[in-house]
């Protein structure tokens, strides 16, 4: 025993001692993605193998030792070496290995590994796109050569909005791999022609890349599904369903586990997209609203992306309504928000005092049990609680009865549903809180529902109140067109301004992303309807739905316009996107107010008219960099972003507002303020423009020169804008637009003078 007791101690001054052991394998690992020092030109260009071995350079000697294999606790050291949009790699390292990285000469910072949330048959129709010979949908060849990049959970590659039919072969420079092994019914063809899945250890997929969520198949479809006839969920939103470009082509990025997106995986997605030639990326995945950029891998892996030419078209966020919370802010990227249609799934909610109240639910029942007067009751209506919280529900309470229960927030709508159901009750009507006002959703609940808005909630409440025995009924009225105001801006939908650039107006602009129908990939983890019964299509929302439409309508103008750069793209679609709903109004929010530029960006996306703006604000890589410097991110800051040494004592530096951006955002005091812009011509050779200024009585805007004659196409002119108070400033500040007026053209900029504390 004494001899073996020897023995054991011995083995642990050993392992304490020994450096390989005790510093690499007793301590606890975690993910980080290194971001390094640009590398020279001629070492860049040696090629992958010379770049991982220039990142195995930077691991200490313990983690070299194990960098090729798996570790103690599984997993190779080096996840990904980045190489196309972002200079480092992602490791597996422990704290003190950490440390020893960020201490190398040569590394910039360690980012901590975090986790992204993630964020039709009707849309085309409602945008405009129409088919016949004459219609510009056609004209541009449905997107035809054109691939886009899809970030997200996978796709369903079996399902038919992903067949070839009509579609050319891949690009003859595309470079992408198909990972689908043996996929029943389907894989990669002339529709998806690439498709990888990235795992990190921490999200612990190795699957391929098929959907198991449903999301990023929603999404695909939603950008360029191919079309399908006779598309609906149980009968409801029935029609032709395809996506914005559907002859385009898709390259699947799974970066996305069910509900969350590893950092490291999304970076090297969009590294692989880069390399393997993709022309649009959509990531509907959300981001911090306040970052700075150059502590952003996304805004610096988009500006590469940007740089090779690539349209980023990017989720604004669902964190809305509140000021300040969008996210995915660079002026180089898309930003997206998320707005209705004129579809409603509609339910009524008839009251026993005859008062009807519209809503929506996608569960359509032909068996109705609330059909008929049945009893109104709701959580608080004894004065105990005015929550109407539904989690509080006991049985009694609510069998048999039409219950009123107040939203939960996104997910919180089918499981007060549920609850009801449990307990016994014979329908529900779901009414939103103040905040999330008249934007409904129609949800796929498990007995009779109504979502109804706030408006409608309370006066429900009022009656249920108003007499000892109220009673309700719920009515399905199935799929309604022409519903009113549409577009509006929904609730959810995050707003400006962008913490990390207040001077940009963000978001850019308001695409479809309420109620959207799509391809679908039945998930045990999504709540669909209660009889089990597999979907094809499903309705979700989300500025991660509003961000597909504008990754296709992007391929789309890429197709027709394949020597437009990525800010011409976008300025083409700000600039004639409509900032009055379809009766002429100007759009309006979740609260029936007029839409703030920071709610929906310029404005809701008009693809008919994108294809041909007549003018662009255009901008290339190098014109960000004196907006970089003038951010005050230092030579270092900008260095990181632009991924090339930067002296900013050297760039004259500009304002944010100074940038050549397709809207305006002035902070204007006492003093006027003067800015340049320039325009290309893209519209006929032969053309003259007129400035046209819609301001407050209270804003003075003089454009010089006001008219702009233009002899060619490609031409380029610039003007001044110079914006000063009329009187006293106003401390609520104001909004308007500056239009170029041509004879067959309106390029249509916002203008936005920020609030300032009084």
């Amino acid at each position: 025993m004494e001899w073996s007791m020897r023995w054991w101690c011995l083995a642990v001054v050993l392992l304490l001692s020994t450096p390989l052991l005790a510093a690499g394998y007793l301590q606890e690992r975690k993910n980080y993605i290194v971001h390094l020092e640009p590398r020279d030109e001629a070492a860049a260009a040696a090629g992958d193998a010379s770049v991982e071995e220039w990142h195995r350079s930077f691991l200490p000697q313990v983690a070299k030792l194990d960098s090729d294999s798996d570790g103690a606790d599984g997993g190779p050291r080096i996840v990904y070496s980045y190489s196309d949009v972002f200079t480092g790699f992602a490791a597996r390292l422990t704290d003190e290995e950490a440390e020893a990285v960020r201490a190398t000469a040569g590394c910039l910072r360690l980012y901590p590994e975090e986790f992204l949330p993630l964020a039709t048959t009707r849309s085309p129709g409602f945008l405009g796109l129409h088919l016949g010979n004459e219609a510009f949908w056609s004209h541009s060849g449905f997107g035809r050569g054109v691939v886009i990049g899809i970030l997200d959970t996978g796709i369903l590659p079996s399902h038919p909005s992903f067949g070839d039919d009509g579609l050319q072969p891949p690009p003859k420079n595309w470079k992408g791999t198909c990972e689908f092994k043996a996929i029943a019914g389907g894989g990669c063809n002339n529709k998806i022609i690439g498709a990888r899945a990235f795992g990190s250890a921490a999200v612990n997929s190795s699957a391929p890349p098929v959907d198991d969520a449903g999301h990023g198949t929603h999404t695909a479809s939603t950008a360029a599904g191919n079309f399908v006839e006779n598309a609906n969920v149980r009968g409801n939103a029935d029609g032709t369903a395809s996506g914005m470009a559907p002859h385009a082509h898709l390259a699947i990025y799974k970066v996305c586990t069910r509900s969350r997106c590893s950092i490291m995986d999304i970076i090297a997605g969009l590294d692989a997209a880069v390399k393997d030639g993709v022309d649009v990326l959509s990531f509907s995945i959300g981001a911090s609203s306040g970052t700075q950029f150059n502590y952003d891998p996304i805004a610096i892996a988009g500006f590469k992306a940007m740089e090779r030419g690539i349209v980023v078209s990017c989720a604004a966020g669902n964190s809305g309504p509140d000021p300040g919370t969008v996210g995915n802010g660079a002026p180089w990227m898309l930003t997206v928000a998320a707005g209705t249609m004129d579809r409603a799934i509609r339910t009524t909610v008839r009251l026993g005092n005859g008062d009807e109240f519209d809503g929506e639910s996608l569960f359509q029942p032909g068996n109705n049990s609330a059909a008929n007067p049945l009893p109104l009751v709701y959580p608080g209506a004894d004065g105990s609680d005015t929550s109407r919280d539904c989690s509080v529900l006991r049985g009694a309470e609510v069998t048999g009865k039409v219950v009123l229960c107040e939203s939960r927030g996104l997910n919180g709508r089918i499981e007060a549903g549920q609850t009801v159901a449990a307990y016994g009750g014979a329908g529900i009507i779901v009414m939103n809180r103040a905040a999330e006002g008249y934007t409904t959703f129609a949800d796929a609940h498990v007995l009779p529902a109504s979502h109804v808005s706030f408006d409608a909630g309370t006066k429900i409440a009022a009656y249920a109140n108003s007499t000892d025995n109220p009673t309700a009924s719920i009515a399905f009225k199935g799929t309604v067109i022409g519903s009113s105001p549409s577009p509006a801006v929904t609730f959810f939908s995050s707003r400006g301004p962008s913490k990390a650039s207040p001077g940009i107006l963000k978001p850019d602009i308001t695409g479809p992303g309420m109620n959207i129908l799509a391809a679908w990939a039945p998930s045990e983890s999504h709540t669909e309807f209660s009889d089990g019964v597999g979907l094809s299509f499903f309705v979700e929302s989300g500025t991660s739905m509003s961000t597909p439409h504008l990754s296709g309508i992007a391929a789309l103008l890429k197709s027709l316009h394949p020597d437009w750069s990525p800010a011409a793209i976008k300025s083409a679609i700000m600039t004639t996107s409509d900032a009055v709903d379809r009766t002429g109004v100007p759009i309006k929010d979740e609260q029936y107010r007029h839409a703030t530029f920071y709610a929906m960006g310029a404005g809701y996306v008009n693809p008919a008219l994108a294809f041909d703006p007549g003018l662009v604000y255009d901008l290339h890589a190098d014109d960000y960099i004196p907006y970089l410097c003038g951010l005050g991110i230092g030579d270092d800051g900008v260095k990181e972003i632009a991924h090339r040494p930067v002296t900013c004592s050297d760039v004259k530096a500009i304002t944010e507002a100074e940038l050549n951006y397709p809207s305006l955002v002035v902070n204007l005091l006492a003093q006027p303020i003067t800015v340049n812009r320039t325009v290309t011509n893209v519209g006929k050779a032969s053309s003259v423009y007129t400035a046209v200024v819609d301001m407050p009585k209270d804003v003075s805007v003089i454009v010089q020169p006001p008219m702009l004659r233009f002899t060619e196409l490609k031409e380029k002119q610039s003007f001044t804008v110079t914006v000063r108070w009329a009187g006293q400033p106003n401390v609520a500040g104001a909004e308007g637009n500056l239009k170029w007026v041509s004879d067959e053209h309106i390029v249509r900029s916002p203008i936005v003078i920020p609030a300032t504390a009084a």
